[in-house]
């Protein structure tokens, strides 16, 4: 079976550095594209970067629609166990869904040094669950995309012109047992919200505040809408990034 043509920019990121580790994660239906400014920040300060393309992103959105919450969650969280296998500490780094599973990988790996989460998605929302579901019954299978939601108009995300529903559903589902461990994260959390995010509502912000057990900054992306790392805050967003883990990790 041929391997699938990636997307120009949608190519994961790997970086020998010191022995400080950074897991990088993208979002759904996006691709490393829209963390790459990020992950080449923490690989200029020093450190070793692991970028991964989740498992049906970066190519078509058939691919995508083969893949479920586990195959993604399974993905990062081999890249975490081999990046903390080469490296004295590690700081994981998400955007929307990979802001959930930045969380989701915190609940289960206490030994983390610091999280960094970017317009993360983590509230349970049951009428989402329960409209996608239906749709799904109807035996529909796609809805337009949720991409590219960026205030810059010199500025386009490479993520997916439609959004395939199954794969949602995945991640819904698993969206309640995920708040209900948050307590679980005693690391210090660095916490960037767009006020003006069309994807994710600034709440799903407020309670992972809320609910971690650890020390949490926030900062708000005035500037930008939901893909901020590529948006008008992205060097804000960079510059306090490196500063978290040059802190976090010392």
């Amino acid at each position: 079976m041929s391997e699938p043509t990636i997307l120009p920019g949608a190519e994961p990121f790997s970086f020998a550095g010191g022995p400080t580790g950074v897991l990088v994660l993208h979002g759904f239906t996006g691709n490393p594209s829209s963390m790459r400014p990020l992950a080449e920040a923490f690989a200029a300060a020093g450190h070793t970067v692991e970028m991964p393309r989740l498992p049906g992103h970066g190519t078509t959105v058939e691919d995508l629609l083969t893949t479920t919450w586990a195959d993604w969650s399974a993905a990062a969280e081999a890249a975490l166990v081999d990046l903390g296998s080469r490296t004295e500490r590690v700081v994981v780094a998400g955007l929307s869904m990979g802001g959930s599973l930045t969380c989701w990988l915190a609940t289960r790996h206490p030994e983390l040094a610091g999280i960094i989460c970017i317009n993360p998605a983590v509230a349970a929302r049951a009428d989402m669950l329960e409209l996608v579901s239906a749709m799904v019954a109807a035996g529909e299978t796609l809805m337009d995309g949720i991409g590219s939601d960026v205030a810059d108009p010199d500025v386009a995300e490479s993520s997916y012109a439609q959004t395939p529903l199954p794969p949602l559903v995945s991640m819904f589902e698993v969206a309640e047992s995920i708040v209900a461990d948050l307590d679980r994260i005693e690391c210090p959390l660095l916490l960037f919200t767009s006020p003006q995010d069309h994807v994710v509502p600034p709440t799903d912000s407020d309670l992972l505040a809320a609910s971690v057990s650890g020390p949490v900054e926030r900062v708000s992306c005035e500037r930008s809408f939901h893909v901020a790392t590529i948006d008008y805050d992205r060097q804000l967003i960079v510059d306090r990034s490196v500063e978290f883990v040059a802190r976090v990790t010392t």
